[in-house]
C-alpha cells in the first residue's frame, strides 16, 4: 500500500475492498479495508473494517488530540497494521499534513527526521520508546504528542521519556475497534507519566463481563471476518474480546488478556504481568520485545514460567534483575533458569511471536537436552 495514495480523496470514496494479502472478490467487502491477524485455532484470517469505520475513529482520536489542519501526524509504524493505516486516515479526516519515515528503524535518524519535518503527532509502539530513551534523545520542539500503543509503556521508561521532552501518553486499542479505544488526555502531560487508566474515547461504550472480560459497542467496530475467501458478518451489537480490564466511571485499566492467563500450582499467572514486573525492576533496562516469559506444561504444577532473552541483552542485567525478582516472587510465580536466543521472533510492530518462541524453545530442548 502506497501512503501517497491513501490520503487522497479518491481513496476515501472508492468502494474497491483493499488491505494486505489476497483480497476475494465478493460484494460484502464493498468500502472494506483488510487487516490480517490469526484465529485462535491459528488459521489466517482477515478483519474487514470499513473505510467509514476508520474515519469515525479517526476523527474521535483527532478531537482528543487537538489536531487541527495545520497539525502533521508522523508515520511510523507498519501500513498493515491498523495502527498504521490509522495515522493516514486521522491526517485524511484533519485535512492536515502526514510524513513517512520510510528507513530502518535507527533512533538518532528518526529524531532528526522528526525535526525535519516538524511533526506534531505521533504513534509509536513501546519499543520504539524504549530505543529513544536508552539513546539519551530529546524530542524536538515541535513534537506536542506521543500515542503510544501496541502494548504498555512501564511506568520507568514513559518517565524517562518525558524528563527527555517526548509527550508520551498511553493508549489501548485493537485491529476490531479500527484502532483506538482508550488513551489519555493531554492534560495528562501536566502529571508523572503512569500507564493507566485511560478514557474511553467518546465513540466507545463499555462493559466488564462477571469473568472481568471486556465488550465493546461503537460506529467504528469491524464489519467481518474474511477466512478461505468466505465472509463471516458481525452479528452483534457488542463485542466481548480476549482482554480483561477494570472500568470506573469511564475509566479504563487494561489487565492483560484472559487467553494468557494459566495456572500454577492452583494459582492464576499471566506471564504478561511478570514481563511488566520484570521491566520495572530492571528500571526500564530490559526493552520490551527483547525478552518474553513463555509457559511450558508440568505434570507437577501445571506450567511453568521460562524466561527467554535476545542474545544483546547483557548477561548482568539478566542475572541482576531475575534475583530482584526472585526475592519477592511467590513460589507460583517463580521462574525457570533464563534462555538465551540470539533473536526473538517478533512482528512488524516488535510484539514477540509467542507461539512461535516456544515452538523454537521445544525444538532447541529437544537438540540440546539439559
Amino acid at each position: 500500500m502506497d501512503a501517497a495514495l491513501l490520503t487522497g480523496t479518491a481513496f476515501w470514496n472508492d468502494l474497491t475492498p483493499t488491505g494486505s494479502g489476497e483480497i476475494p472478490d465478493l460484494p460484502e467487502l464493498a468500502g472494506q479495508v483488510l487487516f490480517e491477524t490469526s484465529g485462535s485455532s491459528g488459521q489466517p484470517k482477515s478483519l474487514a473494517i470499513s473505510k467509514q469505520a476508520l474515519l469515525i475513529s479517526a476523527a474521535a482520536v483527532n478531537q482528543h488530540f487537538a489536531v487541527t489542519a495545520q497539525s502533521c501526524w508522523g508515520l511510523a509504524l507498519p501500513l498493515n497494521h491498523v495502527g498504521g493505516f490509522g495515522v493516514l486516515a486521522r491526517a485524511y479526516q484533519a485535512g492536515c499534513r502526514v510524513e513517512s519515515f520510510s528507513h530502518r528503524w535507527q533512533p538518532l535518524a528518526f529524531r532528526q527526521w522528526l525535526a525535519n519535518c516538524s511533526v506534531s503527532h505521533l504513534s509509536l509502539v513501546p519499543t520504539q520508546v524504549h530505543d529513544l530513551v536508552k539513546a539519551k534523545l530529546t524530542a524536538p520542539a515541535a513534537l506536542t504528542v506521543i500515542v503510544v500503543g501496541g502494548g504498555q509503556l512501564d511506568s520507568a521508561t514513559g518517565q524517562a521519556a518525558r524528563a527527555l521532552g517526548w509527550p508520551v501518553l498511553a493508549s489501548y486499542g485493537m485491529t476490531e475497534a479500527a484502532s483506538q479505544i482508550a488513551s489519555q488526555s493531554l492534560d495528562m502531560l501536566e502529571l508523572p507519566y503512569q500507564p493507566t487508566p485511560l478514557s474511553l474515547l467518546p465513540i466507545w461504550d463499555a462493559q466488564i463481563s462477571v469473568a472481568g472480560q471486556l465488550s465493546i459497542a461503537g460506529p467504528a467496530l469491524f464489519s467481518g471476518t474474511v477466512t478461505a475467501g468466505k465472509f463471516s458478518p458481525r452479528l452483534l451489537d457488542w463485542y466481548l474480546t480476549a482482554d480483561l480490564a477494570r472500568l470506573d466511571h469511564r475509566q479504563l485499566t487494561p489487565q492483560g488478556r484472559a487467553d494468557h492467563l494459566i495456572k500454577i500450582l492452583g494459582e492464576l499467572v499471566d506471564p504478561q504481568s511478570i514481563e511488566q514486573q520484570l521491566i520495572a525492576l530492571s528500571h526500564g533496562e530490559l526493552a520490551p520485545g527483547r525478552f518474553a516469559v513463555i509457559t511450558l506444561p508440568d505434570e507437577r504444577c501445571g506450567h511453568v514460567l521460562v524466561p527467554i532473552f535476545e542474545s544483546s541483552v547483557p548477561a548482568p542485567l539478566i542475572a541482576s534483575t531475575l534475583a530482584l525478582y526472585h526475592l519477592q516472587a511467590p513460589g507460583f510465580r517463580r521462574l525457570q533458569p533464563a534462555s538465551v536466543l540470539g533473536e526473538l521472533p517478533r512482528s512488524d510492530l516488535g510484539k514477540v511471536r509467542r507461539a512461535e518462541l516456544t515452538e523454537i524453545y521445544l525444538r532447541r530442548l529437544i537438540a540440546f537436552p539439559k
